[in-house]
């Protein structure tokens, strides 16, 4: 059984950091995506980056671009998101998701195509 458990997160004024980390147990195959979501009440969750363990390729949403960073540890089975620059319109719940295996179709960061979720975090930015 895959279990994703998030931590980090917080209340950050614009501008600053906050790192967000997800440790996973039970993933059965080599080769994984592991991503980030956000979602804010009201809204669909949105995909904001992703990382195939295979080879360590990124992808990231663009309104994140050059500010947010996905990594994996040398395990694979820890993944963080370090995130600079940090805008109000960052503020949301903040979801680590897993795709195991990883499908063809992981850079487009559909919520559908990940199957275990963690329960998430809460990152708040004031301005």
């Amino acid at each position: 059984q895959v279990k994703l458990v998030e931590s980090g997160g917080g209340s950050v004024q614009a501008g600053g950091s906050l790192r967000v980390s997800c440790a996973a147990s039970g993933l059965r195959y080599e080769h994984n995506c592991m991503a980030w979501f956000r979602q804010t009440p009201g809204k669909e969750r949105e995909g904001v980056a992703v990382i195939f363990s295979g080879n360590n390729s990124t992808y990231y949403v663009d309104s994140v671009k050059g500010r947010f960073t996905i990594s994996l540890d040398n395990t694979g089975n820890t993944v963080a998101l370090q995130m600079n620059s940090l805008k109000p319109e960052d503020t949301a719940m903040y979801y680590c998701a897993a795709d195991s295996p990883c499908g063809l179709q992981w850079r487009q960061l559909r919520p559908s195509t990940f199957g275990h979720w963690g329960q998430g975090t809460q990152v708040t930015v004031s301005s």
